[in-house]
Parts: C-alpha cells; structure tokens; sequence
C-alpha cells in the first residue's frame, strides 16, 4: 500500500534526534503550542461579603463572595487569561432551582459585578439547576424521573437571565435534550443575538465529577446523572450529541471531561471543524495536586504536559482550575 510520505533512508543517515538537541530547535520544530488565550478559569461564586473558603478537595480553588470574586479575577485578567466561567451556589436552595433565574441571583449579582470592574474579562455562565436544587439534580423530579422538557423551561429562564445580566457566553451543561435550541430561540426573542452558546455537547457521567460537587455543593441527594449524561463507554453516540447541538445553534461544543475523552475531542474536531472546548475537570486537577504535594511528580511539568494533550488533542478552550499556575509559567 502506497503511503502518504515514504523514505529510503535510515539509520545511520536519518537520526530523529538531531531535531531534540537543544531547547532552541525543540522550540522551533514543536508541533502544539499552548497560549493563555486557551484558558477559560472556573470559579465558584457564593452569597455574601468577604467571603474565601477554600474548597478541601482542591487546593488553590475557593468558594467566592461576589466582592473576593472580583477581587480574584482582577489578579486573573492581569495574568492574561482572558475568560472565566462562573458556578454559583445559592443562599437558598428549592425542588425548582428559582434562585438559579432569579435577577437577584448570586451569578446575576456576580456577572454585574464582573462586567462593571473588569469590562475586558469575558464572563461565561454555566446553566445549569443542579447547584440551586434541594435535590441536587439538574431539573425538576417527578416521582423517579429528572424530567426533560419541564426542566428545559427552566434552564431558558437561566439562561435569559444570565444574558440581561451581562453574560457574554452561555455555557448549557445539563445534558437534556433540546436545550440548545430552547436556548438559542428564547435568546434571539429577547434581543440576544449576537450572544454565543457554548454547548456542553458530549458530557460524560463520570466519576472524576467528585471535587466539583464538593465546590459547587451539587451532590444529588439520591440516585445518579446517568439518564442525561452519556455512558463512558460510548463514542458514536458522543458524535451525534455534538451534531445536534450544532444544528440546534450551539457557537461552541465541549468535550468533558477531557483526560479520558482526548479521543472524544479529537474525532469531534476532526469531524465538525467547530471550535471545540475540553474541560480539563476536578477530579484531574485534584489528583495532578495530590499527586505533586506527596512528592510522587513533577507537578507543574506534568499539569503542562497535561494542558498540551488536550491541546494536541484538538481543544481550542481548555476549561481548567491550573489556568493561574499555567499562565504564570506561560
């Protein structure tokens, strides 16, 4: 079979490493390159004044009153990350998620907040019930159901909601179906055209989610997300998620999580040519950190090699709690 490059020469005539010798000529022949304006930083917004918690399960990641968040992403925008993306986790919380559209929400507040000190940062909400349910489900329950069109209503409202406030993205990451669409209408009907959906397009039901519910305080208080995120088994299945939500409207689709999907991230890329985000999540970050404070690696060598995988992968965005540490070293 005839293959796209063919050569004849060989040791000792061809020797790969005359490419690696120095710094200068790796740097010059490197094939992926990581920039800070990959990064996208979450952070997890609270009620309140003056309020820092770090979250246990993730060293150098805190809970955040509106006023400390501010404070927060000043210190982010001067590293040259040019975008965040914002969880919030309610005073109160209820069987409906309200405070989740609420005008006076803890994100509605953060966003204001946001976009009245730091105009340059780009601010992307995530949509979701989840954090703002009693239950801790991402839509409304009826008997033994997380019911989808119900729920989807609600995340409209969010959404809308986010986008008055002065969101400048929409990040949906329920998983249920039509969402996209619902979304992407209701935005259009109340003059938010021009506003980008990103789309969390092939979302896993993965166990590396665990630091995340610690930091979000969104543990479902019984049963699982199985029956809205997708079985980690399945990738065909991955690809018609992503293409729906492109037909649906989605600007932008995610992968996550992203160290066990970077197959996912690849065929996504490779396949729609859409910009594609990964989220490089809590569960990957918090064993990276563990990991580095035993003494058992590398951290900030392997948190790069990390970020460039992804990168390698296809990823145009790269969601992840090392932004700070990366873009120092970048």
């Amino acid at each position: 079979m005839e293959t796209a490059f063919a050569t004849t020469a060989t040791f000792p005539d061809r020797r790969m490493r005359r490419l690696r010798m120095t710094a200068t000529l790796r740097s010059m022949v490197r094939e992926t390159s990581l920039s800070k304006d990959d990064f996208i930083y979450p952070l997890f917004a609270v009620p309140g004044r003056n309020f820092r918690r770090e979250v246990p399960s993730m060293p150098g990641v805190f809970q955040l009153s509106v006023d400390e968040l501010v404070r927060e992403c000043t210190e982010v925008h001067s590293l040259g990350i040019p975008a965040v993306i914002l969880f919030g986790i309610p005073e109160h919380k209820d069987e409906f998620g309200s405070e989740a559209y609420s005008d006076n929400g803890v994100i509605q507040e953060a966003v204001r907040a946001l976009k009245r000190e730091i105009p340059e940062l780009l601010v992307i909400t995530d949509v979701c019930l989840c954090e703002y349910t009693s239950h801790g489900h991402c839509g409304i329950v009826r008997g033994d159901e997380i019911v989808n069109d119900e729920s989807v209503e609600l995340l409209v409202r969010e959404a809308v909601s986010h986008a008055a406030a002065g969101a400048d993205i929409v990040a949906p990451s329920d998983m249920f179906d039509g969402r996209v669409k619902a979304i992407r209408s209701a935005l259009d009907e109340n003059g938010f055209t021009n506003l980008p959906i990103m789309s969390y397009a092939a979302k896993y039901a993965s166990g590396f989610y665990g630091p995340f519910r610690d930091a979000a305080e969104s543990t479902p208080k019984f049963g699982d997300r199985r029956s809205h995120q997708m079985d980690p088994a399945n990738a065909d299945e991955a690809v018609r998620e992503v293409e729906l939500d492109i037909l649906e409207g989605a600007d932008i689709v995610m992968v996550k999580p992203a160290l066990p999907y970077l197959d996912i991230i690849r065929r996504v890329k490779d396949t729609f040519h859409m910009p594609t985000a990964g989220y490089n999540v809590s569960g990957e970050y918090s064993m990276i950190k563990a990991a580095g404070r035993n003494g058992w690696i590398d951290e900030q060598r392997v948190m790069m090699e990390v970020l460039t995988s992804i990168k390698r992968a296809g990823a145009d965005l790269i969601l992840t709690y090392f932004a700070k540490d990366a873009a120092r070293l970048l």
